[in-house]
C-alpha cells in the first residue's frame, strides 16, 4: 500500500469514476484502475462496485476511503510543517465554525490570517455544535468553536461567552431587544424548532421544562437559515442566538427579543483535542479567532451576551 494508490483510492471515490479521477490525477485510465485492483488484492476485499451510474464504494471502501483521507491530510500537514518559509509560520489548519457564527467570523478571520500569516493555509468547515464536536475527536478539526461544552478526558473546552437565546419571529410581531418575551409567550405561536437531538434543541425543551409550558412544534428543520425562512415565510416564531439573527433585525427582515421566565442561555467555548501536538500555526489561528471574537463583541456587533473567564488552554501559550 502506498501514498499514489491512496490517492487513486479517494480520487475515484469522489469522482466516481475512473475515468475522470485518471483526469483528475494526470494518469492515464488503466493505471487508476492497476492501482485500485492491486489495494484490492493487497486487502483482500472489494473496494467499489462497478455499476452503470459509476463506481461506488463497497462499505469495506467507504472505510478505506474515509482512513485514506485522513492519512493523505496528515502528510499533507506534514510536509507543510517540515519545509517551511524561513522566519514564517506555516501549516494547514482545519477549523469548526459554529453555523451561527459564520457570518460574524469567517471573512474577518480569512482576511486577517492571509494578512499576517500567509503561509498558513486555513480550511473551515461549518455546522452544528455536535457535528463539529465528533469532527474534533475524529481528527477532521484541529479546533472548533461548540457550546455548552465543559473540558473532557480528551478535548481542552476555554470558555468564551455566554449567549442569550432569542425569541424570533416577522417584522410585524414588533418584537424588540429591550423588552424580552416570556417563554410561555413564545410557546403561544407555532414554532419552527432544531431537529430532536439537537443541542440547540436540549436547551429549548429543558427551557419549556422549567417553564412547565407545552410547545406547539410545526416543523423542525437542521438548518439555521431554513429556520429563518419558515419565519418569515410565516410558519410560525423560533428559537435562535443572538448572533444568529442579529443582521435580519438590523434590516428589519426578523424582529426578536431576548427569552426570559426562565432566561435561556448558551456557553460558547474554544475547543482542541488533549491527545493531539498543537502545531504553531494551530496555535496562531486560535489567538487570531479569539480576537475577532473579542473585536466583534467590544463593537455591539455580538448582541446579548456575557464574557467568561478562562484559564489558559494548549491553544494559549503563557502570555497571550
Amino acid at each position: 500500500m502506498d501514498v499514489k494508490q491512496l490517492k487513486a483510492l479517494v480520487t475515484v471515490a469522489e469522482a466516481g469514476s475512473v475515468t475522470r479521477a485518471a483526469e483528475l490525477l494526470h494518469l492515464v485510465q488503466p493505471a487508476v484502475t492497476r492501482q485500485i485492483r492491486t489495494l484490492e488484492q493487497e486487502l483482500g476485499v472489494p473496494l467499489f462496485e462497478r455499476t452503470r451510474q459509476g463506481m461506488r464504494p463497497t462499505d469495506a471502501g467507504v472505510i478505506m476511503v474515509d482512513r485514506a483521507r485522513r492519512a493523505l491530510n496528515e502528510l499533507e500537514r506534514a510536509r507543510a510543517e517540515v519545509q517551511p518559509t524561513p522566519g514564517a509560520v506555516t501549516g494547514i489548519v482545519t477549523v469548526g465554525l459554529l453555523e451561527s457564527t459564520t457570518d460574524l467570523l469567517a471573512e474577518p478571520l480569512v482576511s486577517a490570517l492571509t494578512r499576517d500569516h500567509p503561509g498558513i493555509e486555513l480550511r473551515l468547515m461549518t455546522a452544528y455544535s455536535g457535528h463539529l464536536q465528533q469532527w474534533l475527536d475524529a481528527g477532521d478539526l484541529d479546533l472548533t468553536l461548540l457550546y455548552n461544552l465543559d473540558s473532557t478526558p480528551s478535548l481542552n473546552a476555554r470558555p468564551l461567552l455566554r449567549e442569550h437565546l432569542w425569541a424570533v419571529a416577522p417584522p410585524s410581531a414588533g418584537l424588540r431587544a429591550d423588552r424580552p418575551v416570556p417563554f410561555t409567550e413564545a410557546a403561544t405561536h407555532p414554532l419552527v424548532m432544531p431537529t430532536s437531538g439537537h443541542a440547540l434543541r436540549a436547551l429549548i425543551d429543558a427551557a419549556a421544562t422549567r417553564a412547565r409550558t407545552a410547545m406547539d412544534i410545526a416543523v423542525q428543520t437542521n438548518s439555521m437559515r431554513v429556520q429563518k425562512q419558515l419565519v418569515l415565510a410565516g410558519h410560525g416564531w423560533t428559537v435562535l442566538p443572538g448572533i444568529g439573527i442579529a443582521e435580519d433585525v438590523a434590516n428589519g427582515t426578523l424582529s426578536a427579543a431576548p427569552l426570559c421566565e426562565p432566561d435561556v442561555w448558551r456557553s460558547v467555548v474554544l475547543a482542541t483535542a488533549r491527545s493531539r501536538r498543537t502545531p504553531p500555526a494551530v496555535e496562531v489561528v486560535a489567538r487570531e479567532l479569539v480576537r475577532q471574537i473579542d473585536t466583534a463583541v467590544s463593537q455591539g456587533r455580538w448582541p446579548s451576551l456575557q464574557p467568561q473567564t478562562h484559564t489558559r488552554t494548549e491553544t494559549e501559550p503563557e502570555g497571550q
